[in-house]
Parts: C-alpha cells; structure tokens; sequence
C-alpha cells in the first residue's frame, strides 16, 4: 500500500500527485471495459517547440502548466468550456541559461499549496505565484548560471517549505539540496552533496546502516584533492516525504566529470541518496547506489514510499527503479538494502551484495582513459531515467517507463574552466538486445518480479499513471499516449498526438465530477534532443550520444508542444 493512504479529492497538486511519490489515482470512471471511448475534451498549444517533460496540475478547478524555457506558466480555466486562459505569468529568465543546459531546457512541473503556485526557472530562481490572480509573491535566485547551474526540476512542497535541487553536473557544479520558505522565499537551509560534514549537514544524527558510509568529512577525502569543488552530485530529480518520519528523501546525481579516472575514491556523497529531516535538512542516513559512478547512472529517480508485507512482516519501504538497472527496495527508516533486482539488461555490473549493500562491477565494462570500452549495458541514461513510475495498490504493481540502450564508452581527460561543459567523455549509444529501444514493465514488488512487459521502438521517456479503474497510461516518443490494461498490459486505446510525448500524465476530476486524463506532448529532453534540438543525425556523439540511438526520430515526429485533456462522452 503507499504509505501514507488518502482519499483522492480528484485533484492533482503535485506533479507525484501524493508524497509517496506513486502516481496513482482512487478515480475508477474510466476502466477497461470504457477506456476506449475516450475523446478529446480541449487542448491548449503551449507556443514553446521544446522538451515538455512537465506535468500539469489541477486545483480548485484550475490547470496550471509550466512550459520549457521560457518557463511560461499558464492557468486554464476549467470551470468554462473549452478551459480557456486564465491567466499568464512570463518570469523571462536569463536567455543565457539555455548554455548551461545540459540535456534541452526542460522544466519537470510546479507545485501548489496555501493558494500560491512554485515553480523553477532554467536560470536557477524559485517563484512562487499567486495561483487566482496570476501575480508574483517572491522569486529567489537560488543558483548562478555563470558557474554552470541551472534548475530543471519540480519542486515540492513540505508543511511551510519548498525543496529545491540544481542542475549541472556535466559543467562541474556541486549538487545541493535547498528550503525555502514558503511564505517568504527566505533560503532556510541548504544541503550539499559534496564537501565537508558541516555543508553536508551531517551531524550526530547521522547513521548511515553500512560502515563504509561512517566517516569524517567523506564528502572531502573520498575525492581527490579539491576536486570535491567540482564533484558534481546534483539533485534534479525527483524528491519523497514520510510525513510520519518527517523525512525527506532525495537522491544525488553523477560525480563529474565522467571520466573516472580523473577521480579515484566513492566520490561521496554522489550517486546515492539521502534521508534528511524536513525541518533542518540534517542528514539522517546515506546509501550509494553507484559508489565512483563510472557511467553515469546518477540517484536521482523516483522514490515510491510503500508499506509492504517483506519477509513474512510489513515493512516501511524506499522502492527505487534505479538508472544502474536494479530495483531497490531500502527501509526506509535505516537505509538498509532489502532486496535489488534487475529489470532491464544489465552487464556493467554483477549483482549488488546484499550483505554489505555494494554493487558489483564488472571489471570488463570498466572506462579506462584513452580507451573505447564497447557494449556497456545499460547506457549513461540507465535502464530507466528521470521518467517517473507508478504504482497501483490494487495490482500491488509497479508501472515502469524505460528504455534500453548500450553504449561505447571513451574517457578523455577534462579540464574544468567555471561555466563550460566538463564532461570527460565521448558516448555513442545504440538499441540494446533485442533491437527495442524501449519497454513498458509491469513489476510484481513483493514477489520480485516482471508481470508483464511491452515492448516499444523507442525509449519510454514519458512518465505512468495508473488509476482505481485498473487502466494505466503512458505516452511514446513517436507520438502515441497509450491506455493498458493494469493486471495484464493488454492495450486498450491509443491517441496519436502531434509530438513525441516526455510528460507524465495526470488525472483529475473535473467541475461536472467527471474523471480527465491530460498529458503534454512536445518531444526533447535527453531523449529527443535530436529533434528539439535540431541536431544532425550524422553526428553519432551528438547529445552526449544519445543522438546516434535516435537517429530515426526526426523521421517520425515533429516538434511540438501541446497538452491534450481526455474525457468519457
């Protein structure tokens, strides 16, 4: 069950819809037997031909959705037919942002709460906007996009705080995790991913469950001399809360730069994620899904909170899908590791030990300076990236998007220069076995397991969304937003957008007590750069590699950016 069990008020606020991070909703209007009745209610053009990785949110009657930089946030009315525009707020972030955007200038969503509305700006500022009228309460620069940061993700919203992490790993950056307040914009605490304890914010409280993660200052001896500065270990992902606990759990990103060898040490507290207090920021435990990230897998994906019967007792559960291909489940409370298995292919590491919670690499997949290591599985995105999951508690499964790529990995040395990329590396992917680029995975929790499985051409770079009414959906790169059955994976009804579609999907219900489903199309991010982007296909190492795996894509899909609202007749 998700932790923290709720009616569903037929709202979506947040773009996980609750603090569990499942993505579910109580809403059965729309079932198996009806689904493929769907038609479109109204959509609304965006104006903006970039990545749209964002969701929209629903309260009181109003659809707000941020678009990619610009970061144009607009309201629809949806108390009127057609849901026209309510109103506009334009942040106009600094254009020079967009060179210090690693992967298209995406924005992942907003957040509502007490009558305001936070959303993130690429040129690293927080806003909070008042969501009936439209205007400014406070905008708070929270990072320097001179020195390489940038801010991609959504935020959440804590009691009477706002979390925010930065972008910016691949131009040396060092990740943090910032407080806001909610009221005001004052920063009330930051957290960073690197350094000393004392910028860790860790402190007597912490007690990380294996003894490798016990120490003082990792965060600084882990590296290298003063190559913690540049150590990367951002937070642009995706962010849990135990309100019972009072705990936030958030993951950290690559250690830069991808070359490892320029790098030697666990490379603390990179790749890995935290459980910290919501109040202070004080870490409480620390688990490295990737120590000396090598591939850059990251930590920064979904965390889903369950309550789970694990080993014969029910368990307070940290359910990760992991980019190094394995699904975690970690108590919550401890950081211990309970069980990691794989879910997609997997050959640049062996298992992870679950006696000492490490990975096992495979030494054959190793990057070596000056060296092509060829067939590395999964590829620098992982077998899944940011796309969220979900999970139904009437299934007991988890809705997973993901891809599955491998590549050819060469490090090359970097020489960091503040504000330019500082990489390392030179990737060229490719289809991994099989020849899909991408699945769609039902996963069976408790017993450890697929349930089932389909198979797309491309990467699944859209988020899921699975409903009481036992329908799951989820959107393609080549333009389809897709309904299945939740127990069997039986398509029951697909929509052929205008773009590729990288958002997640929602669900709301409407002021005539109807259930919607809305999703945003609009191809990029990662993913789709070589369309949003307009890059050349013959450029095999364009978009840190991605390019060559999607080399097709500008043949199926256009640009766009359009949110599509679905409804029953």
């Amino acid at each position: 069950m998700p932790a923290f069990a709720t009616g569903d008020d037929g709202q979506w606020v947040r773009p996980a819809r609750d603090y569990a991070s499942t993505r579910y909703s109580a809403m059965a209007e729309i079932t198996p037997q009806n689904v493929s009745q769907l038609k479109v209610a109204f959509t609304f053009a965006t104006g903006v031909l970039r990545g749209h990785e964002e969701a929209p949110i629903v309260a009181n009657n109003t659809m707000y959705i941020v678009t990619p930089f610009p970061n144009i946030l607009y309201a629809l009315d949806l108390t009127q037919p057609g849901a026209p525009l309510k109103w506009t707020f334009k942040p106009q972030p600094d254009a020079a942002a967009q060179g210090v955007a690693c992967c298209d200038v995406v924005n992942r969503g907003v957040a509502y709460a007490d009558g305001r509305i936070v959303m993130n700006t690429l040129d690293a500022q927080t806003i909070a906007v008042d969501a009936t009228s439209g205007k400014q309460l406070w905008r708070t620069r929270v990072g320097d996009i001179n020195t390489g940061e940038s801010v991609t993700m959504a935020p959440l919203i804590v009691k009477d705080k706002v979390l925010v992490g930065n972008s910016g790993g691949e131009f040396g950056v060092r990740g943090w995790l910032t407080a806001l307040d909610l009221a005001t914009g004052r920063i009330v605490w930051r957290a960073y991913a690197t350094g000393p304890d004392s910028l860790v914010k860790i402190g007597p409280r912490f007690k990380p469950f294996y003894d490798v993660n016990k120490g003082k200052d990792l965060g600084v001896t882990s590296f290298p001399p003063e190559k913690w500065k540049t150590g990367g270990g951002t937070m642009w992902g995706w962010i849990s809360y135990d309100p019972d606990l009072n705990i936030v759990y958030a993951g950290t990103g690559n250690p830069g730069p991808w070359d490892p060898d320029s790098r030697p040490g666990r490379n603390l507290w990179t790749s890995g994620i935290f459980a910290r207090d919501a109040d202070s920021g004080d870490a409480l435990w620390f688990y490295q899904w990737n120590p000396h990230d090598m591939h850059d897998y990251d930590g920064i994906n979904e965390q889903l909170l369950l309550d789970l019967p694990i080993g014969g007792r029910t368990r307070k559960v940290l359910v990760r899908p992991e980019r190094n291909g394995y699904l975690y489940v970690l108590d919550r409370t401890t950081g211990e590791v309970l069980s990691a298995d794989p879910f997609g292919f997997i050959n640049s590491s062996k298992g992870v030990d679950l006696r000492t919670g490490e990975l096992i690499l495979n030494p054959d997949k190793a990057p070596v300076l000056g060296k092509v290591v060829r067939d590395i599985c999964p590829a620098a995105p992982g077998a899944k990236d940011w796309q969220p999951s979900s999970y139904s508690p009437r299934t007991g499964l988890l809705y997973l998007p993901h891809q599955n790529l491998c590549m050819d990995f060469e490090s090359v040395e970097a020489n960091y220069i503040m504000g330019t990329p500082y990489v390392g590396a030179n990737v060229k992917m490719f289809a991994g076995p099989g020849g899909n680029r991408g699945f769609f995975t039902a996963w069976d929790i408790v017993g450890r397991k697929v349930a089932w499985q389909v198979k797309e051409d491309f990467p699944v770079w859209s988020g899921a969304l699975a409903t009481a009414g036992d329908v799951v959906f989820y959107g393609t790169l080549d333009g389809w937003f897709k309904a299945v059955d939740a127990h069997t994976g039986a398509l029951l009804w697909k929509f052929r957008t205008g773009s590729g579609i990288i958002s997640q999907p929602i669900t709301y219900r409407g002021p005539d007590g109807k259930q919607y489903v809305a999703v945003v199309d609009g191809v990029g991010g990662w993913a789709g750069a070589i369309v949003a982007g307009s890059l050349d296909a013959r450029d095999s190492l364009a978009a840190l590699g991605m390019a060559n795996a999607m080399r097709d894509l500008p043949q199926k899909v256009a640009k766009g950016g359009t949110v599509y609202v679905f409804a029953l007749p």
